[in-house]
């Protein structure tokens, strides 16, 4: 019976404060949306791709085997520490002021990933502007590239793709779609907590469950509600009023 009338309640209470609800959901949804999309800063993103391979045999056709490409996957651990250290970033920004960057400042937002088992891994680096990215990266890949004959004895990276500096892509952030989501998700549990706790804060009664449930008290009387217009006297029809006159 308890937990009917739990139930019972809670539904009302979402009925009741279904607008408030839906207000509360629609403005958190519309601002996040035209914050993200016209005060944000667009970020874009370029990539380069580069491989580990084994070097060239004399008649320069390249050497595959199994070992060799064993050796070369777990080469790219070690040159994820390598293009991250003043080695190379040193060179970058030495030879390209133009950047406006420090050797650390491009450290930490140069981004090394590679995919699990394969000679394969991806430079990308986010800007305000995707032009002045990809020439960023492109120059990170090359330098990194022509250092590693001197640094580990051996030339085997090559550049598989480049980015574009003239492509136009969509700004990796900010994402709109998911910044709406998320303020969709925030702004709904905010708006049923709200009704929720000005339900939990208002004590008074407003039904027969609510008095029986509270009170624990069978109901005995009920009085219903009086309207202004049920205070007003009725009037008999003009034609019966004359025919009980003239009866008298």
């Amino acid at each position: 019976m308890n937990m009917d009338f739990e139930i019972k309640r809670y539904l009302s209470v979402l009925r009741k404060r279904f607008w408030l609800i839906i207000l509360i959901v629609f403005v958190g949804c519309s601002a996040t949306g035209a914050v993200s999309a016209l005060y944000l800063t667009p970020k874009y993103q370029a990539s380069t791709k580069l491989i580990v391979n084994s070097p060239a045999n004399s008649q320069g056709m390249l050497q595959l085997d199994m070992n060799a490409i064993n050796t070369n996957i777990s080469l790219i651990h070690t040159y994820k520490e390598i293009i991250k250290t003043p080695a190379i970033m040193n060179l970058v920004v030495e030879q390209h002021p133009e950047f406006g960057l420090t050797a650390e400042e491009l450290m930490k937002r140069i981004q090394f990933t590679s995919v699990s088992d394969t000679q394969i891994f991806t430079l990308s680096l986010q800007d305000a502007k995707y032009e002045k990215a990809a020439v960023i990266v492109n120059t990170v890949a090359q330098m990194f590239q022509k250092q590693i004959p001197n640094i580990m004895k051996i030339d085997n990276v090559f550049i598989l793709h480049e980015a574009d500096p003239s492509k136009i892509p969509a700004p990796v952030e900010p994402n709109v779609a998911v910044n709406t989501a998320v303020a969709f998700v925030a702004s709904l549990m905010f708006a049923l907590g709200l009704v929720f706790a000005l339900e939990y804060f208002d004590d008074s009664l407003k039904s027969e469950e609510d008095i029986e449930h509270y009170l624990e008290l069978p109901m005995l009387v009920a009085v219903p509600e009086i309207r202004p217009g049920d205070m007003k006297p009725k009037r008999a029809p003009s034609g019966k009023v004359g025919e009980a006159a003239g009866v008298q």
